[in-house]
């Protein structure tokens, strides 16, 4: 029979009495010992024998408070089970199945905190989490690489990691009053970076939540690099300008000429030479549509190389015979270095050869009467050879070499007009080298002259015809 724990201990008490009562008459009445030394014995025998009772009911409070010890210290492997159907039974069955419920538990928020932390680290926007006190929480690798932190940021205010008071001023209002913010940051420090930053706040717990009044538990700020898409808007609204402007001076001219000949100059003398400007505009226009067709279609993913191995020497002196009219007019020397006969690369014949006309038309057109035109190529190691135009002309300064090879960009704008440049021509180079698996770049020195680079893949190495930049 399960008795309740209070009525055990009501009946070992009387029980205990009882015993005392009887061992103190027996002795008395038997052994004829005094009252004093039957009371003596048989307390002592009592109590001996509470003590091992008192033991034995007390032994599951000990389990259960082993339990509960370790339980709080974290070890929630071993199990501790008390077989018995008594209240402590029931509580031992309670603090068991706590346990694994807690076990469980801890192994879900384990397994979440597994996957955010997967989830952070493969973002390519970078993530910053501030506690209620405004001290960063959390950051991800994306974060740290966008703004290149390599100090310890945990608990300190975003002001000292980051240097922005915008950002901190967000943070705090997204903390404080709940208010959510986008807006663009733009870091020197960081070479000219701008970050999309979007800063919301931790909504309070549940309990917290009917506070009136109640802040944010903190503040997730994601950062966005946009620099990218920056530097590619301010390209296109640039190649807008430069393709209008471009467009603009030829039609303007043709439709002044055009005019003038409608308004009677037709039976003038001069009629003659105003078609031949409205045709040399004409041409120019027509040049202008086709590089950027050109352009357009080297880009598309459906443009294709039609490769063959092409034997160096002959090719390149094939190249200067065809721009050596122009040279000669300017008196421009032309040459190139020693070239092995074996020498050869594995490219587009057709695109090859308006690269190096390309880079050698402006060389000569760049170069003062008298100068010289140098094309050189060479093994530059297993896998690459290296090309080269040389000039020693007016050079480019060095603040126009990283944009060079950008639509529409003139070093110097009215020279280039008057020599018949689209401004296409280099970034023309530079997609056909890309498209065949190269590299372009530029070394110049004002008023002694330019050097165009670009590598090309030898005839035994494999190439995607599709690789376009």
């Amino acid at each position: 029979m399960n008795l309740p724990f209070q009525n055990k201990l009501m009946v070992l008490f009387i029980f205990l009495l009882l015993g005392l009562l009887l061992i103190q008459g027996y002795l008395i009445y038997f052994f004829k010992k005094s009252f004093f030394f039957s009371s003596s014995v048989s307390l002592l025998i009592i109590l001996c024998l509470a003590y091992l009772l008192v033991r034995i009911l007390t032994q599951r409070i000990q389990k259960i408070r082993e339990m509960a010890r370790r339980l709080v210290a974290g070890g929630l492997e071993r199990e501790i089970h008390i077989f018995s159907n008594d209240e402590w039974g029931e509580i031992a069955k309670a603090v068991d199945e706590m346990k694994i419920r807690l076990r469980e538990k801890i192994e879900e928020v384990s397994r979440e905190r597994d996957y955010l932390q997967t989830i952070l680290k493969g973002m390519t926007e970078g993530v910053l989490v501030v506690d209620e006190r405004g001290r960063i929480l959390m950051v991800n690798d994306a974060f740290q690489k966008i703004l290149s932190l390599s100090l310890e940021v945990l608990d300190r205010a975003p002001l000292e990691a980051i240097r922005n008071t915008e950002l901190e001023e967000a943070i705090r209002e997204a903390i404080q009053q709940g208010k959510n913010r986008a807006f663009e940051l733009t870091f020197p420090l960081t070479g000219g970076k701008t970050l999309e930053v979007n800063v919301v706040g931790i909504s309070p717990s549940y309990e917290e939540s009917g506070k009136e009044g109640e802040k944010k538990r903190g503040a997730i700020a994601v950062f966005h690099d946009i620099s990218r898409l920056k530097q590619l808007e301010k390209i296109r609204q640039d190649f807008v300008a430069n393709v209008s402007h471009e467009l603009r001076t030829p039609l303007t001219t043709i439709k002044g000429y055009a005019e003038t000949l409608l308004e009677g100059a037709l039976k003038e003398d001069i009629a003659l030479q105003f078609v031949q400007v409205i045709k040399r505009h004409t041409d120019r226009l027509t040049k202008i549509v086709e590089d950027l067709l050109m352009l357009s279609r080297i880009e598309t993913k459906e443009f294709q190389l039609k490769t063959e191995v092409i034997s160096l020497p002959n090719f390149i002196d094939d190249i200067l015979e065809f721009v050596r009219e122009p040279a000669e007019k300017k008196k421009i020397s032309l040459s190139r270095n020693e070239i092995p006969s074996s020498l050869a690369v594995l490219a587009d014949r057709s695109y090859l050869e308006q690269i190096l006309i390309n880079l050698l038309d402006n060389a000569i057109k760049y170069t003062p009467e008298g100068g010289k035109v140098m094309v050189l190529a060479a093994e530059k190691d297993s896998k690459d050879i290296e090309f080269s135009v040389e000039d020693n002309g007016i050079g480019i300064p060095r603040e126009d070499l990283s944009r060079i090879f950008e639509r529409f960009y003139r070093v110097d704008k009215g020279r280039s007009k008057e020599l018949g440049g689209t401004g296409l021509g280099l970034s023309i180079v530079k997609h056909l080298v890309q498209t065949h698996g190269g590299q372009v770049w530029v070394e110049s020195q004002l008023g002694k002259g330019s050097t165009f680079y670009f590598n090309l893949p030898k005839h035994s190495t494999n190439i995607s015809p599709n690789n376009a930049a």
